[in-house]
């Protein structure tokens, strides 16, 4: 089978933004925080994403401003580049190729034309089989050439051994010294001297806890060094220089590792953040003072100062980096996709088109694919979580939407180690008012083994009674009907005792399928009745799905023997059945096709099919590593018009799904990617039409003023960007020029023709007439100006009357 090589897979949102500390500019305008294979540039005030650098091909991990221009970043990327960016107008200015994977990059002031680099080492090994890969600190040679791409630069080893986080090495005052820590080694190097010096701490402390460095931070106008620790302390180092006589003041406030430190730009306080979600501000010289900040929502990974210290930044483990103005208050919060275990089904909302997944801990998170960014989280627990290791927390491992999107049902369980599990059962309702959804019914213990599939029958047209099925581990399946405000049980039914693991309802909602082990059973749902059971396939059931359109009467199904069945419904026998071990099958919503994503070799593969014909539409090998438990397929806001039939799949909706990494993916078309290419790199012409007054632009744009006036400022492009093209088109072409002055030569020989008869008239006209009817004569150059505004078009006014 041939692969089809104008569709590929990318990543689409829902990247780490916490991966590594973000930058704030010098003016506290704008965030940038390395994002996949990408940089994003926030505005600090309205949270939204400014534009995307994009240029590097492998996962970026450092950004960092250049000292010398405030208005240019460096970027670092594990495919061995370092680029230089104007993140203002987003334009790569400069690439600088290394060769080899990037894990870190730092820069100073005084060491102008240099950027430092942890790059990769060397693997040593430890053990008959086992290596350990080595980082170093390199300095890194910018040349001053012209070209964009720079080749074969000068590297000059620094430092040998050290680790490849960013949190582990900081310049010192002056950039006179580098300081680095790895295990519990304290290693610094002076530039001038050329010369290093290694500080060791012991295993563990007087507790019994670890001494071990997590990260370090160095203070700007002292001699002065603070590393943070695995036991919550801080050490304040001096005196470095001289071996023999160093010295350390400890600090003690987090009861867990110290994640971040950093200083203030005038080195007057010192930051620092853990696992405690709290933010604390340490008086330099008066450290027994402390400020706080609590309850930051979730672990601290990273803290960062804006240059000019009005702001405070935090990064935090549930992928989201608050703003904080001056350790006072919380202004912004940029909320990414929060990554975790995600036990309920990826789901898109039918009303507001957001993917629904677990999010923080008791949380459902409601994430725009449009936006890439995070809607809302809905609180389904309704409890105080509470960080305590070995703690059995309440976790949402079901949920399901109903087809209006009116409806939502939750299961939440908590597994005691000597107890029975807990369990429950939640229906929501959407709010028009709060425009969220509202706790309609709790039922305590549903069931009374876990819970394993759950599914709302689709709205019918007769208007029935809105009914929820929930299939247990005990053998059972219920059936939920609303009455009125509650919901209550109307059916539990069973098959020989065996455990039911999936269930689903036609697209007309007039059967159900339940899945008993080997066993299909279809049941009608209007009276309950078990109507038939197919043929028993080798192995439990795994996923059952019924097909839609002109292939409703098919129903498909995946067992653990690694087979796909396909069973005609009229004829109530097996149609086709293939060898695959299938992970995941789902079904098109608005079309008739299905995905399945196979296991092969480590690594999955996609087939789409219609169940009608065993022959796949189109298939992809090697679509990501791993297996593939979590997709979805979204509907598109506008249809796809493709002419390639392995594209037409992609039409209607648009197929997404989480890698092992937790990386959410998609698949794009060529034309699909050139068109979003096209759009981010095209100036809309209609900006400068109110501007210019320009027959053609307002003849193909006759809503310009509406567009424009209705168009929100934070989408647009920078000023900077469009002040250019803006000039430009204030500009006269030399075609212009030449057709005016033919227009006046001709205004001036038709004055000419007019001016005898002129003269006649007034020599006729009597003497007092002719000093009332007497009136200031226009200049040339008026007469022309007045000619030209009676051709001037005039539509752009009952445009802007309009709006």
């Amino acid at each position: 089978m041939v692969e089809h090589a104008n569709i590929r897979v990318v990543h689409r949102g829902g990247s780490k933004i916490n991966f590594r500390a973000p930058v704030i500019t010098s003016d506290s305008k704008f965030l940038l925080c390395a994002s996949g294979e990408c940089v994003k540039v926030y505005s600090t005030t309205t949270e939204e994403c400014v534009h995307e650098l994009r240029g590097h091909t492998d996962l970026v991990t450092g950004v960092l401003l250049k000292p010398s221009n405030h208005l240019q970043v460096y970027s670092c990327s594990t495919d061995g580049t370092v680029k230089l960016w104007d993140f203002a107008d987003g334009i790569l200015m400069k690439s600088y190729f290394v060769g080899q994977p990037i894990h870190a990059i730092y820069a100073s002031g005084h060491h102008e034309g240099v950027v430092f680099i942890v790059a990769s080492g060397m693997n040593v090994c430890v053990c008959v089989c086992f290596f350990v890969e080595l980082f170093q600190l390199v300095a890194l040679h910018l040349p001053q050439s012209g070209d964009q791409l720079a080749e074969g630069l000068e590297l000059s080893a620094v430092l040998p051994d050290v680790k490849a986080s960013p949190e582990s090495i900081a310049f010192g005052r002056g950039g006179e010294y580098i300081a680095s820590v790895k295990g519990l080694c304290l290693v610094v190097f002076f530039f001038r001297k050329q010369k290093t010096f290694s500080f060791y701490l012991k295993q563990n402390s007087g507790n019994g806890r670890k001494n071990t460095f997590t990260c370090i931070a160095c203070h700007p106008k002292d001699d002065v060094i603070s590393t943070g620790h695995e036991d919550g302390k801080i050490r304040l180092w001096r005196n470095f220089n001289h071996k023999k006589e160093y010295t350390y003041l400890t600090l003690h406030w987090h009861h867990n590792a110290v994640s971040s430190l950093c200083f203030t730009p005038e080195g007057t306080n010192l930051l620092s953040g853990g696992v405690e979600s709290v933010l604390v501000q340490w008086k330099y010289g008066q450290e027994s003072q402390r400020d706080f900040l609590p309850r930051l929502g979730a672990t601290i990974t990273h803290v960062t100062v804006s240059p000019d210290g009005a702001l405070f930044c935090t990064s935090h483990a549930d992928n989201k980096i608050t703003i904080i103005k001056s350790c006072v208050k919380v202004s912004a919060v940029i909320q990414g996709l929060v990554k975790g275990d995600v036990t309920t089904d990826l789901m898109v909302d039918p009303r507001s088109k957001a993917l629904v997944l677990n999010g923080k801990p008791g949380h459902l998170q409601f994430y725009s694919l449009q936006r890439d960014k995070l809607l809302f989280n809905l609180d389904i627990v309704q409890q105080e979580y509470i960080h305590e290791l070995g703690l059995q927390q309440v976790e949402v491992v079901k949920a399901a939407f109903d087809s209006s999107g009116e409806r939502l049902a939750t299961v939440e369980e908590r597994k005691p180690k000597a107890a029975e599990l807990e369990l429950s059962l939640k229906l929501w309702t959407f709010d028009q008012q709060t425009q969220s959804f509202v706790l309609d019914t709790t039922i305590s213990a549903p069931h009374e083994g876990g819970i394993t599939a759950m599914c709302f029958a689709p709205a019918a047209v007769d208007h029935r009674t809105a009914t929820l099925v929930s299939a247990s581990k005990d053998g059972h399946f219920k059936a939920w009907q609303q009455t009125g405000p509650s919901w209550e049980c109307d059916f539990v039914g069973s098959y020989h005792s065996l455990a039911p693991q999936c269930c689903c309802f036609s697209a007309d909602g007039s059967l159900l399928a339940i899945g008993f082990q080997e066993v299909v059973t279809l049941w009608s749902p209007a009276t309950w009745e078990l109507l038939t059971t197919l043929s028993q396939p080798p192995g439990d059931i795994r996923n059952l799905c019924f097909g839609r359109l002109s292939c409703s009467k098919y129903l498909m199904g995946t067992t653990v023997k690694n087979l796909l069945c396909c069973w005609n419904l009229l004829t109530c026998s097996l149609e086709w059945s293939t060898s695959m071990d299938v992970s995941l099958l789902l079904s098109d919503p608005l079309s008739e096709n299905m995905a399945a994503f196979c296991t092969l070799d480590g690594c999955t593969d996609l087939f789409v099919f219609k169940p009608c014909e065993p022959r796949p539409l189109f298939c992809q090998k090697a679509v990501c590593p791993g297996t593939v438990t979590r997709a979805v397929f979204s509907p598109r806001d506008s249809l796809q018009e493709s002419c390639d039939e392995s594209c037409q799949w992609l039409n209607r909706s648009q197929l997404y799904f989480l890698s092992q990494h937790m990386d959410l993916m998609t698949f794009i078309t060529q034309a699909e990617e050139k068109q979003l290419m096209a759009s981010n790199k095209q100036v809309p012409s209609f900006l400068f039409c109110l501007f210019t007054l320009s027959n053609r632009c307002i003849d193909h744009h006759p809503d310009t003023s509406a567009r424009l006036l209705q168009t929100p400022a934070h989408v647009l492009p920078a000023a900077t960007f469009l002040c250019s093209m803006f000039v430009q088109s204030l500009l006269i072409s030399v075609e212009e020029m030449e057709s005016e002055k033919e227009e006046e030569d001709s205004f001036d020989e038709e004055e000419d023709e007019k001016t005898g008869v002129v003269r006649a008239k007034w020599a006729s006209m009597e003497a007092g007439e002719a000093a009332e009817a007497a009136a200031p004569a226009m200049t040339r150059t008026q007469a022309r100006e007045l000619r030209r505004v009676k051709k001037m078009e005039r539509g752009w006014l009952s445009g802007l009357l309009d709006c």
